[in-house]
């Protein structure tokens, strides 16, 4: 019988062995698996089921991976693994530009399969917690400053009122949610999906650079956003959550 509280995958692919294969080993390996065969299968799932992570192939008959990747993605974040041949570089390219959050190339490894699906399964928790936190709370205050979530505005320690883009809300939002944690650029771009901010992997340095000379003393050497040489970015200061 299966666990209602094993992640549940749903893998969408049109060949029946490798339907078969990512079936059988990742239920092996303690999650919840759902295969089919179409974007129109993958509907009927989806209506009645709760799916965590759906991997998909990039190259179906009919409705490609591709087309169902964007459409997921405008109502969904959920986190999609794609599937692409070793040639199909636009594919990869594509693909994660539609909103997949990883992928893999066939012939892939199940071993590496399962290892990509738990880290994108850990990552979504960990947004998942970070979302929570923001839902719950009025506004944040550190070090003087107060950032209001539901008006999106940023008051400075002598009461003037600091604007914001909406990269650098999110940004700073997601970082005074998690304060004293090490996130990661993908986790700030994830994060930064939930406020809609057009913000891309080449531009979180520079929305970081145009944060810190907002609200840091001095930007040179910043106290607040503190870089972790390798890992990411860590806000370092006490901040009271107002709720």
């Amino acid at each position: 019988m299966h666990s209602p509280l094993r992640p549940h995958v749903l893998a969408v692919d049109d060949d029946p062995a490798i339907r078969a294969l990512v079936h059988d080993y990742l239920s092996e390996n303690e999650l919840r698996v759902t295969t089919v065969a179409s974007g129109k299968e993958l509907d009927a799932v989806m209506a009645r089921e709760t799916i965590d992570l759906v991997v998909l192939d990039g190259r179906l008959h009919g409705e490609d991976g591709l087309q169902i990747a964007r459409r997921l993605r405008e109502v969904s974040a959920i986190p999609i693994l794609m599937l692409t041949g070793r040639t199909d570089e636009a594919d990869r390219v594509m693909g994660l530009e539609l909103g997949a959050d990883d992928y893999l190339t066939k012939p892939f490894s199940p071993r590496e399969l399962l290892a990509r699906i738990r880290a994108l399964l850990r990552r979504a928790r960990a947004q998942a917690s970070v979302v929570g936190a923001i839902a719950q709370v009025r506004a944040y205050r550190f070090g003087g400053w107060e950032l209001s979530v539901g008006l999106r505005k940023l008051k400075a320690p002598d009461g003037r009122s600091v604007e914001l883009t909406n990269g650098e809300f999110s940004l700073l939002a997601a970082f005074v949610a998690a304060p004293q944690r090490i996130l990661s650029r993908q986790q700030l771009l994830d994060l930064s999906r939930l406020h809609n901010a057009e913000v891309h992997d080449r531009s979180i340095d520079v929305q970081i650079l145009r944060l810190r000379r907002k609200i840091e003393a001095d930007p040179a050497h910043p106290a607040f956003i503190r870089t972790a040489r390798g890992a990411g970015y860590r806000f370092d200061a006490d901040v009271e959550a107002v709720r």
